[in-house]
């Protein structure tokens, strides 16, 4: 049997490859994950998909359905976090509930605020995942 000695000399003999810290070339360099502010998430709801909001992306324009108590600031603080992109302008649009029937029961639609957000020109948003 082998003493602890022994051991530590054939441990110490054998040649190890040292690690690289240093990143190969090439290679992506993965960035620090982006830090989104929790409001960002509490101003926007979700895209607005229609024909007609599809063609206005062709104009750099694209459009979100937003929650009732924001503004024009915060939807362009929430999709410069979220989508990284420079914003140019925001308009806001209330669209107001409407009254619905269906035979003799009568109720409402609701309403919602939408934003039209142009962005710089050359940038993109991807609205749906491909």
């Amino acid at each position: 049997m082998l003493n602890n000695m022994a051991l530590l000399d054939i441990f110490k003999k054998k040649k190890q490859k040292p690690v690289s810290t240093k990143v190969p070339t090439g290679t992506p360099v993965p960035s620090k994950p982006k830090k989104i502010s929790g409001q960002a998430y509490g101003v926007l709801k979700r895209p607005h998909v229609t024909e007609k909001a599809t063609d206005s992306t062709l104009k750099d324009q694209y459009i979100f359905e937003v929650f009732s108590g924001s503004n024009k600031n915060q939807v362009k603080k929430a999709i410069e976090d979220i989508y990284g992109v420079d914003v140019v302008s925001v308009n806001i649009v209330n669209i107001p509930r409407k009254r619905k029937r269906l035979g003799r029961i009568e109720g409402w639609s609701g309403g919602y605020k939408k934003a039209i957000v142009r962005i710089k020109e050359g940038q993109k948003i991807e609205v749906l995942p491909r």
